[in-house]
């Protein structure tokens, strides 16, 4: 067990002190207006813990308190370990971004694309360029999610049993079948949407490999790096640590708890789902914030080269435009404007065009159940963020924790 606790002044790296405790005043207001069941925020900067916030309960119901060992549901905090473990296959020479998935997928031979119809009587037409490994990376595939409810084609993801997420009883391989049936919303590359795309990355990286995910992810990412505590499931002597999960009560908008959604982590999935699957701690996922901070290496244990790190946190869109020219639809509370994607992180091009405190360069990523982190190289900074209330869009969590940790930054 990783134990995290401040470890500097924050004086010494930056910050001034009173103004970090700013952000437990702010989020114990959301606790006494009973908008959130509990809190953990970890603010690092030089590879320092110089401010760590907690308050409220994991388990409202059986009592139990927010606490640093805290095992989180992270959701889609898992896409940037997947994307972590592509890269490492691309640096590895085993694949290359410019190659179509089809080369390991044959499934994704022949994809057709959304040309018109409804999702009854849908019309397709042929893909006009394969599907390749950075369209996966950068969800510019023409994948989508069942519950955006946007599209003719997010139906048909929920009549084939993709909604929340991963069709039931299906394994990581049947997942990338049955989506490899359904049409794309574009031609691939052209677009950007949030999607499955990281769920097929994860199959794609079991094929490659030759090893199941969570062993990949264990073997080459978890144990090297000291994360003991992240997987697919959380161990059977660890559930009471697991925070319950919470969504807005619809009358009262007080968190209210959903014991079936909370079965994620709880119980050994059927899919290895490499988009949204994990759990881990705060001293966890501290760990590898702290590789990505740093380049690709974290205690003489590197993952990546820093030039593929900073390729990743480079903005890929067509064109070199943010989210809000090129997105189709939306991913969290969290504004477009300014910001692009990488491979597999959201990118902040342009904080004046995002009015945000925040840094150009800055790379991020967050959760379903309004868990967030975000890496600034240009000042060394990390922020995590943990709690478990379904959606992330339910308050504007991310915006304002991002402002209260950049006014707190003085040197």
């Amino acid at each position: 067990m990783i134990e995290l606790k401040v470890d500097v002044d924050p004086a010494e790296v930056g910050f001034d002190a009173e103004r970090l405790r700013r952000i437990d005043k702010h989020f114990d207001g959301y606790l006494e207006r009973k908008r959130l069941p509990g809190y953990l925020a970890v603010v690092t900067r030089n590879g320092k813990v110089a401010h760590l916030a907690s308050n409220g309960q994991r388990d409202i119901e059986a009592g139990l308190p927010v606490e640093t060992d805290t095992i989180w549901r992270v959701y889609s905090m898992t896409k940037p370990v997947t994307s972590v473990a592509a890269m490492m296959l691309v640096e590895a020479g085993l694949i290359d971004l410019k190659d179509p998935i089809s080369r390991w997928l044959p499934e994704f031979s022949e994809p057709r694309v959304f040309a018109g119809g409804s999702s009854v009587k849908p019309a397709t037409v042929p893909a006009a360029e394969p599907i390749r490994l950075w369209h996966l990376l950068t969800h510019t595939a023409g994948l989508t999610y069942g519950f955006h409810r946007t599209h003719p084609v997010d139906a048909l993801y929920r009549e084939a049993g993709f909604d929340l997420g991963t069709a039931p009883g299906l394994d990581l391989a049947g997942v990338s079948e049955a989506i490899a049936r359904l049409p794309l919303l574009f031609q691939p590359g052209s677009e950007w949407n949030y999607s499955v795309a990281t769920d097929i990355l994860g199959r794609l990286i079991e094929v490659v490999s030759g090893q199941s995910l969570d062993v990949f992810f264990a073997e080459r990412i978890f144990i090297p790096l000291g994360m003991h505590e992240t997987g697919f499931q959380a161990a059977a002597g660890d559930l009471d640590r697991l925070a319950a999960l919470y969504v807005p009560h619809p009358a009262t908008k007080e968190p209210f708890r959903h014991d079936e959604l909370g079965k994620v982590g709880r119980v050994a999935p059927s899919c290895f789902s490499g988009g949204g699957g994990l759990v881990s701690t705060a001293g966890d996922f501290h760990r590898f914030a702290q590789m990505l901070v740093r380049g690709g290496e974290l205690d003489g244990v590197r993952l990546l080269g820093p030039r593929t790190v900073r390729l990743m946190a480079t903005n890929h869109l067509p064109g070199g435009v943010d989210l809000e020219t090129c997105g189709r639809t939306g991913f969290s509370e969290a504004p477009y404007d300014g910001f692009g994607f990488g491979l597999g992180f959201s990118v902040l091009d342009d904080p004046v065009k995002a009015k945000t405190l925040a840094s150009a360069g800055e790379f991020a990523w967050g959760g379903a159940a309004s868990t967030a982190f975000w890496v600034d190289p240009d000042e060394d900074v990390t922020v995590l963020f943990f709690t478990q209330l379904l959606p992330s869009s339910t308050y504007p969590i991310r915006v304002e924790l991002r402002n209260l940790v950049y006014q707190a930054l003085v040197d």
